[in-house]
């Protein structure tokens, strides 16, 4: 340690550095963590059917768990650091689709408030600290700054991509361009002479979205543009590569800061060179840069904004595209009468035979059974959007709402035979005409 470190970071008790050097390594798990968070997440809330509220609790006892052991620990040790990151990059995405999806917060005002906090946060910090470097996290005070951030950014990042999904109509393959984009842009600055501490802290930020489009680009099924690989398939090959990932920096330590001391006063020569501007002028001009691209893609997004679009947002939620031109919902009356007039017979017929199927499983105890069929249904759904949906906006947007509960009933952890039986009872009486029980006209 350096005999130069302050009296007030003497007092703290220093610590060697607890976090990693920002390496190629950092970035790509990072990446991986955000990615799996969102998958994992998705998987628990959705396909298990825990619910947002509950998961969100669960995830929160996990965060003060895995930030506990973090915390104390003396030294960046890559399990523990990484743990941490992928539950807080879940949690933080929670908190913010409370905000929407709970209490109907909108996007635009979640971005302001976390933008608002983090620069609170920042602004606390730099008064107490006098840095904001990552390079100087060897004191609990520092560390509790540096987790309070990320936090915030996971959050933020949430708010903004889901904001920008909402605004563009973007499906998940075009909505990485942006994120990445920005993220190719603000390193070239970085390198060209940006502050690096500013640099670091909009990359951090824009990886959130990043991930999570890349999650929803693997996981979406193929008629939403997507690979279909699922959020179970997609959380599992993330956290393989993390793990990978992190046994290969446990045995390397290729991304350990080396003779770290206070990060702030140490000399010069134990310092690493990526938080130290390579011309000061050029900083400047970076920063001007920086505002630039930051007022050219207020641009994009509102010319994005202008063009005819559905609610990508809304689609990756499970929510159905809003109709055009449509204010009022359907009566379940007018849902099954305009369904069974205007949807192919043969293709009703086909959705009617999976739910009786699946109706016959949950009868006889065959949950495991019950699962698989349903998901011919989802699938059948999916794959007939773009020739249902053009016939009637409205009464697809209604089966569409209808759907959902039957599959989260069906694949929920506790599954109850009473709800699953009125899902789907309910969802037969929409998509069978009159008391015959099949379709009157199938043009």
């Amino acid at each position: 340690m350096s005999t130069t470190a302050p009296s007030a970071t003497r007092r703290a008790g220093v610590m060697l550095n607890k976090v990693p050097e920002v390496t190629i390594w950092f970035w790509v798990i990072k990446i991986l963590c955000t990615t799996v968070g969102e998958s994992f997440a998705d998987y628990i809330n959705e396909t298990l059917g825990f619910g947002l509220l509950n998961t969100s609790v669960l995830f929160t006892v996990v965060f003060a768990v895995v930030l506990t052991v973090q915390m104390r620990l003396k030294r960046y040790v890559p399990f523990a650091y990484w743990l941490t990151v992928v539950v807080v990059s879940v949690t933080g995405t929670l908190y913010t689709d409370i905000l929407t999806d709970h209490l109907g917060v909108p996007l635009w005002i979640s971005t302001t408030v976390f933008s608002v906090v983090l620069a609170v946060v920042f602004g606390i910090w730099w008064a107490r600290e006098r840095t904001l470097s990552i390079h100087s996290i060897v004191t609990t005070p520092r560390e509790a700054f540096y987790w309070l951030a990320v936090l915030v950014t996971f959050a933020l990042g949430t708010a903004t991509g889901d904001w920008t999904l909402e605004l563009t109509g973007w499906g998940p393959g075009t909505s990485v361009l942006l994120p990445l984009g920005l993220i190719a842009i603000v390193t070239a600055l970085w390198r060209y002479g940006a502050n690096p501490v500013l640099a670091f802290w909009i990359a951090y930020i824009l990886t959130r979205p990043l991930g999570a489009n890349i999650g929803d680009f693997l996981g979406s099924p193929k008629s939403e543009q997507g690979l279909g690989l699922g959020t179970l398939v997609t959380s599992v090959l993330f956290l393989g590569a993390i793990l990978a990932t992190v046994v290969f920096l446990t045995v390397s330590r290729a991304d350990v800061i080396q003779g770290a001391d206070d990060g702030a006063t140490g000399p010069a020569s134990r310092r690493r060179a990526a938080d130290q501007p390579v011309r000061p002028g050029r900083e400047h001009h970076a920063l001007a840069a920086l505002g630039v691209v930051a007022a050219a893609t207020v641009a994009l997004l509102v010319w994005a904004n202008s063009q005819p679009h559905t609610n990508a947002l809304a689609a990756e939620e499970g929510a159905p595209p809003a109709c055009a031109g449509s204010s009022k919902p359907l009566t379940a009356a007018q849902a099954q009468q305009r369904a069974t007039a205007r949807f192919p017979t043969a293709t009703l017929a086909g959705y009617r035979t999976i739910v009786t199927d699946t109706e016959k499983l949950v009868a006889a105890g065959d949950q495991a059974g019950a699962q698989k069929r349903i998901t011919d249904l989802e699938t059948a759904w999916d794959h007939d959007q773009s020739k249902l949906q053009p016939r009637d906006c409205l009464a697809w947007t209604y089966v569409d709402q209808e759907i959902d509960p039957v599959l989260s009933s069906i694949r929920s952890a506790h599954p109850s035979t009473a709800t699953e039986d009125a899902a789907m009872k309910a969802l037969l009486a929409t998509i069978s005409s009159g008391s015959a029980g099949v379709a009157s006209n199938g043009s």
